[in-house]
């Protein structure tokens, strides 16, 4: 199948070529340290658009480091043909998907079938929510130092598996943990796994207490995602006061705060926290900042979801599937105990 362009579509610019370069260089080191693709074995084949200044970077840096993979160009090729492309595929091929917004295929769900044949799949999208100093920030969190992932990474995990007791200092405010779930990571490790890939840039361990109600105290976040799922910075941090898990009391809320809250008590009654994460990605932090949360969210830091949707780990009184809300809120977060342990200070993780 060869490459579809329309004639007359106007292309967005790419970055620079400095840019280019250094992120072939940074996915490079994904492909073949994290993936771990084969390209004298495996297939690549790379669906991207062409609607923003960071998605014509991307595919670019896949080209160099891909040369022989087929590119489509999503607005171009009928859905048909893409799905046919797809199908020509064997397992551990590979997939990588660049999106302005998020691909839709009708009622396929891009990534989960693709991982259901076996193929390895890197998803890049929302990649239009990010311009400018945003996207070199982007591209900066794309860096995969397999040392500090799989050595820090782990290690921290297995602090987590066998913690007994957390607690999280937030500018002075204190969020107490009972003990916690074994841990799942999002490193760039896939050994032992059944899928291999997911959504980049990467660098996450994450938990939650093994009994919701253990969790209690307060905490202050300086960042949460908001209804349009975009990063959203208050003009001081949000306090939020929490009892047997769940949201008891605001202060210092916004506008756009209240709103969230509200839609989660207006179809769950109630505003649980659940996810605990341990964000590694030492490309992003408080003041270095992209605009979409679902990247934002592997932030060198703590962040916490609100509402009862966290699929991962099975609660009694959770019915699979039936929570609507996981919104990711971030900790304004000065040091982080395991079992009366700090292991993060200055903004880095001490394992």
């Amino acid at each position: 199948m060869s490459i579809a362009e329309p004639i007359h579509a106007p292309r967005a610019a790419c970055l620079s070529e400095a840019s280019i370069a250094r992120c072939a260089t940074d996915l490079h080191d994904v492909l073949t340290l994290a993936i771990e693709h084969n390209p004298a074995a495996q297939r690549a084949l790379i669906v991207a658009d062409r609607g923003c200044p960071l998605s014509e970077t991307l595919t670019e840096a896949y080209r160099r480091c891909l040369p022989t993979a087929q590119v489509i160009d999503f607005e171009a090729m009928p859905a048909a043909s893409i799905l046919a492309a797809f199908a020509a595929l064997s397992p551990h091929d590979l997939v990588v998907l660049i999106q302005s917004s998020n691909f839709r295929l009708d009622a396929y769900r891009i990534r989960v079938e693709l991982f259901k044949r076996g193929l390895k799949v890197i998803e890049h999208p929302h990649l239009g929510r990010m311009i400018g100093d945003e996207a070199l920030i982007y591209l900066d969190a794309l860096a995969y130092d397999r040392d500090y992932y799989r050595g820090t990474g782990l290690a921290l995990k297995a602090r987590i598996d066998r913690a007994t007791s957390a607690c999280i200092d937030s500018d002075g405010a204190l969020l107490h943990f009972g003990a916690l779930e074994p841990a799942k990571i999002n490193l760039g490790d896939y050994r032992g796994m059944a899928n291999v890939g997911g959504q980049f840039p990467i660098g996450e361990v994450f938990t939650e207490a093994r009994d919701l109600h253990s969790v209690h105290g307060a905490v202050r976040l300086f960042v949460f995602g908001d209804t349009a799922f975009a990063v959203n910075r208050p003009p001081s941090p949000i306090t939020l006061h929490i009892k047997a898990g769940k949201v008891t009391a605001v202060e210092n809320s916004t506008t756009a705060f209240d709103q969230v809250l509200a839609n989660i008590r207006a179809d769950e009654g109630e505003v649980w926290l659940r996810e605990l994460g341990f964000g590694m990605n030492r490309a992003l932090s408080a003041s270095r900042r992209v605009s979409d949360i679902g990247t934002f969210e592997r932030m060198c830091g703590i962040h916490l979801s609100l509402g009862a949707k966290h699929g991962v780990y099975a609660k009694p009184g959770f019915k699979r599937g039936a929570g609507r809300h996981h919104v990711d809120v971030f900790a304004a977060t000065r040091a982080v105990f395991i079992d009366a342990e700090n292991v993060f200070q200055d903004g880095r993780w001490l394992v």
